[in-house]
């Protein structure tokens, strides 16, 4: 059988798996339950279809079980898996639409488009399998590397996250007023949002893979990446809403800092206008 019709046959069993806790759990988060774990799943469909004789198959394989572990680890120690570990933004969304319109949007979107885009996004691995006759090269260990360095930066993001949101719990148990409400150090001094970006990173990272095996990038295979960055886009101006509406400063911090992608950070207008005084 084809990995891809393999694939498919996965996909299909996925969607009807977590439509149907949704429903008997009336908790909508189980696409990003297992957001980590199916991806891992296709891509070593089509290495073990290829014999595990394919070297970039392979890399790729290992590459992404890397991933799915980290981000694996960071979903659970946030407690993504207990009871009630549902989402924060689907209580708002449900707070915002009539019951049957969450319904329709957590089958169409929460359920079968994100689960669409987990299989769309490692399809490359497709292109890859597609085009086994081309040799592993430097650039495969290039793109390797590089994949390895964005893994790297997600992992900082994400325990400087962690540390921050562990001390602000602790500040709050004990009374206090926490101060600053929202991280804005570190990494998160020059990207609002640096785990997003390096997330993104690392599957146009894996996407090369395929470009480099097809000998171009004007493959198909390319709208997985692609859908996923407009998903963070949209996922970030959501986010970003909430965020505001929580904490009129996020105002000021918006002003100075890049979205996604990391820059030097900007300072405020005022700022500038005092020292031209």
């Amino acid at each position: 059988m084809s990995p891809l019709l393999v694939c498919i046959w996965i996909y299909i069993g996925v969607n009807v798996v977590t439509y149907a806790l949704s429903v008997i759990t009336k908790e909508h988060s189980w696409v990003d339950r297992i957001w980590s774990i199916v991806p891992v799943v296709y891509v070593w469909v089509f290495a073990i279809a290829a014999g595990l004789e394919d070297p970039r198959l392979t890399l790729m394989a290992v590459l992404v079980t890397l991933w799915g572990a980290r981000l694996t680890f960071n979903f659970a120690r946030k407690g993504g898996y207990a009871p009630g570990g549902e989402d924060y933004r689907w209580a708002v969304l449900r707070g915002r639409m009539k019951g049957w319109q969450f319904e329709l949007f957590n089958l169409f979107f929460i359920v079968i488009y994100q689960n669409t885009l987990i299989l769309l996004f490692t399809l490359p691995a497709w292109t890859a399998f597609e085009n086994r006759s081309t040799p592993f090269g430097v650039w495969d260990v290039v793109v390797a590397v590089v994949f390895l360095a964005f893994l790297v930066g997600e992992t900082v993001a994400d325990q400087q996250q962690w540390t921050f949101h562990q001390r602000k719990a602790a500040q709050v148990a004990a009374g206090q007023r926490p101060s600053p409400r929202f991280l804005q150090s570190g990494l998160f001094r020059y990207s609002r949002h640096p785990n997003f970006f390096f997330e993104q990173a690392q599957w146009w990272a894996f996407f090369v893979f395929a470009a480099l095996a097809a000998g171009t990038v004007l493959v198909w295979t390319v709208i997985g990446p692609l859908l996923l960055t407009l998903l963070f886009i949209g996922s970030t101006v959501f986010t970003e809403s909430i965020t505001l509406s929580r904490y009129p400063e996020y105002a000021d911090y918006r002003k100075t800092t890049s979205p996604i992608i990391p820059w030097f950070p900007r300072r405020q207008p005022d700022a500038r206008a005092a020292e031209a005084s």
